[in-house]
């Protein structure tokens, strides 16, 4: 027996087990104890979080992939689990000073740590029972925190919505798994990748595949489920972080963990690029008519979820991957944050902004999308990763030219204020110095790039870019868009009176936002 083969499976096993341990047991426990118990099984998991990492990086793809019936490791796995312990470990610390006061902490502490104990959990499935098993139960441990807060009808609302996105999803799961189990033969995911790989996939898992896709389409709150996501601020601003930051975020890695059945399965990658696509769009431009920071916060989430599902169907795992690290990394700093954003955000509106010029709204569009666009094309073309096709070099060209030309930046008489060109401009080049750097990185996942689907998201950035110009240049003329967009066109009205009608609540619920 090499030390890798007893270290590796004892490292990957033990996050799970100490944040089961950090549980309070007794529901009148001591909130110091509590807390204190937490954050050193919090930091011991983190480490071995790591040491998992590095040994799984250090022994290659000759890496022990079975760890225990039905659990495995993945090098994608140990990087997401890195993240989740880190910013699990923030959370609880943020948490301990966030609820000083408030009554039934050693609820929210058992809470927590379940929640991380099922995603490390989930992280590691290897079957689909326990795929299954595991993500039920990181939702059913997160309405406890979402909850927290018992007499805000709003965070009821948010929860009973999630609860019956979370049901609906789980029957698809079920569907999915029972149709791949009975054409392979066998749950185990393993056996699924062995029989993709002796032949064409049969219809059976194609509409397995399918039902998949939607599943993930409600556990990440796309449209039109996404309400619950919105209205779920109601919560303690950490369980805010929690879920934006991370549980949100499991739909993407279970999608780069079925990569192999979704390239066999063009059906499944269309109806994630097209609802994914749709989805950044509508929720990108709700996003610009929002006042609140922790509500255009919560829409932005929507869109960044749009945007990932979408790098999955178009079969870009590696980009996937990357922006589930950085949303989450940037979402729990958001969040966390809050008040600072408040405060800072309130000084920036005593300044005043600079008006834009004719140039920013015509000129700069057209010719920061042309220069971002052949600095891209240059840098793949100089860099070996040939799953950057020339489209994805237009996505993101479209993606991140408005950081050059928004006035988002204060009044340049303001104290420390940046030309918003060259602050846009750090921003590109750190965008695409951190693409670089982790397409070098060994993440453990594979690219295939679906061209076809690939045109589409080119035209729906494009549309997308459009709106932003236009928005833009005649912001007075989009007076009745605007009052569409601030309602977040109505969706969510229609999707709580569908979700009320069948599954009827047992309190009042507050009219949705």
């Amino acid at each position: 027996m090499t030390p890798t083969s007893f270290l590796l499976p004892t490292c990957t096993l033990l996050p799970a087990a100490l944040m089961l341990a950090a549980m309070p047991h007794r529901r009148g426990a001591a909130v110091p104890p509590a807390w204190g118990r937490f954050r050193a099984l919090a930091m011991v998991a983190l480490a071995s979080t790591v040491a998992s990492l590095g040994l799984q990086i250090a022994a290659g793809p000759g890496a022990p992939g079975t760890v225990l019936p039905g659990l495995g490791t993945t090098l994608a796995g140990a990087w997401v689990a890195v993240l989740v312990q880190l910013l699990g470990t923030v959370i609880a610390v943020f948490s301990s000073r966030y609820l000083q006061g408030e009554p039934d902490q050693p609820r929210y502490v058992a809470a927590l740590a379940g929640v991380l104990a099922s995603v490390h959990l989930l992280l590691l499935a290897d079957h689909w029972l326990v795929l299954i098993a595991a993500w039920a139960a990181v939702g059913q441990a997160l309405q406890h925190l979402l909850c927290f807060y018992a007499d805000r009808p709003f965070a009821l609302l948010a929860a009973h919505k999630k609860r019956l996105a979370d049901r609906l999803a789980d029957v698809l799961l079920i569907a999915a798994a029972a149709l791949a189990w009975s054409e392979v033969g066998s749950g185990s995911l393993p056996a699924l990748w062995r029989h993709l790989e002796a032949g064409e996939p049969s219809v059976t898992l194609q509409a397995s595949t399918a039902f998949l896709a939607l599943a993930v389409v409600l556990r990440t709150a796309l449209l039109p489920v996404h309400g619950w996501l919105i209205q779920v601020m109601e919560a303690p601003t950490p369980v805010s972080a929690l879920l934006h930051a991370g549980v949100i975020n499991l739909g993407g890695f279970v999608l780069i963990r079925f990569a192999p059945l979704l390239e066999a399965a063009p059906v499944a990658r269309w109806l994630l690029v097209g609802i994914g696509l749709a989805t950044a769009l509508l929720a990108g431009l709700v996003m610009l008519t929002r006042i609140s920071i922790k509500v255009r916060l919560a829409w932005s989430t929507v869109a960044q979820m749009g945007f990932m599902v979408m790098e999955c169907g178009l079969g870009l795992y590696t980009l996937a991957l990357l922006h589930l690290i950085g949303h989450s990394l940037y979402k729990a700093n958001a969040f966390l944050a809050a008040s600072a954003t408040v405060a800072e955000t309130r000084l920036r509106t005593m300044r005043g902004t600079v008006a834009p010029s004719v140039v920013s709204v015509v000129v700069a569009p057209v010719l920061t999308t042309g220069l971002i666009a052949a600095l891209v094309a240059l840098l793949v073309a100089s860099v070996p990763m040939a799953a950057w096709p020339w489209w994805w070099s237009g996505v993101l060209a479209l993606a991140w030219a408005p950081l050059l030309w928004l006035p988002s930046q204060p009044h340049p008489d303001a104290p420390g204020a940046v030309p918003s060109v060259l602050a846009g401009a750090a921003m590109v080049a750190a965008l695409l110095l951190a693409a670089l750097v982790g397409h070098a990185l060994p993440l453990g996942v594979r690219d295939a790039p679906y061209a076809a689907a690939g045109h589409v998201a080119l035209a729906g950035m494009a549309a997308l870019y459009l709106c932003l110009a236009l928005l833009q240049a005649r912001p007075q003329a989009l007076g009745r868009w605007r009052r569409w967009s601030y309602a977040g066109f109505y969706v969510d009205e229609y999707a709580t009176r569908a979700a009320l009608r069948l599954w009827p609540a047992r309190w009042t619920p507050a009219a949705p936002e």
